[in-house]
């Protein structure tokens, strides 16, 4: 995704609402009109808020992706600075509105419930490419909780409705978090930073997953300046299983290419074999 954040305003990201009338960036809370299935994992961060009278305002667009746009939202209830907080609403297109289709590859051995979808799908017909559209938001929605749950760092995933999710929005200061590729850590700040990767992708394995895309670029970082940062990882829609797909290893490894050869850049030399090793020693 492009980065549009210099075109952004933080100072209009820090306010509540202040009465009940809608403006057109307005909605209200669509978290009571979502089904149990489809809000996050509980316990709940206290900060998610699941009040009826909360008020959605879009806050502008973050990011500008070739298949989804990423929006700030705030949430807040209105006179009520408790009930607030600001999320990342992760917006797909459908497939015939998108810039760029995810290879094939990635959802191999991951089928729909039903046989008539996956025929409809098969066939590429209208029916289902609605179908095949809505399966990378759904394919994000699981991952996210999955791995949130398992411990993995990755933003807590708040509500799905379509093809909107909302999750956490991991901020640093007063800023977006910046991407790894992006930051310049300290030595002690490298061995940090690697040293939750690998963990996390260990987690991963033990899963049985992949993440598949991983790279500099869809890494988090809070904290880069610090000898403590800390790592979040995003974008998991692509996530493959390393039993059901062919193409897992090959996703894996390059996985482990990409950061290996960041770390190794900046001066923590990572070989990519050993990482791999260490990585699939916990998927079996």
């Amino acid at each position: 995704m492009s980065n549009i954040l210099s075109s952004f305003d933080w100072n209009d990201a820090h306010h509540h609402v202040l009465s009940d009338d809608l403006a057109d960036n307005q909605r209200w809370s669509t978290w009571d009109s979502v089904e149990h299935l489809c809000r996050g994992p509980e316990p709940r961060p206290e900060w998610v808020v699941t009040a009826a009278a909360a008020i959605d305002t879009d806050l502008g667009v973050l990011k500008s992706g070739k298949e989804a746009d990423v929006a700030l939202l705030e949430r807040a209830v209105p006179d009520d600075p408790s009930l607030y907080s600001l999320l990342a609403a992760k917006r797909y297109r459908s497939l015939d509105h998108r810039l760029f289709r995810r290879d094939t590859g990635y959802t191999e051995g991951r089928r729909v419930r039903r046989s008539r979808d996956n025929r409809a799908m098969a066939r590429k017909s209208a029916y289902g490419r609605s179908i095949e559209a809505g399966l990378w938001a759904r394919s994000e929605w699981e991952a996210l909780k999955t791995l949130y749950l398992a411990g993995v760092p990755v933003p807590y995933p708040v509500q799905i409705d379509g093809g909107e999710i909302l999750m956490e929005f991991i901020s640093d200061g007063d800023a977006a978090a910046p991407r790894l590729h992006q930051t310049r850590p300290s030595r002690a700040g490298l061995e940090s930073l690697f040293g939750q990767l690998l963990g996390a992708m260990q987690i991963m394995a033990r899963l049985g997953v992949v993440h598949g895309d991983l790279s500099p670029y869809n890494t988090l970082v809070v904290g880069a300046e610090e000898a403590d940062p800390r790592l979040v990882i995003i974008d998991v829609p692509q996530v493959v299983d390393l039993a059901a797909n062919p193409n897992a290893y090959e996703f894996l490894h390059r996985d482990c290419t990409n950061m290996a050869q960041w770390f190794t850049a900046k001066g923590l030399e990572v070989d990519v074999d050993e990482l791999l090793g260490e990585v699939l020693a916990h998927a079996w």
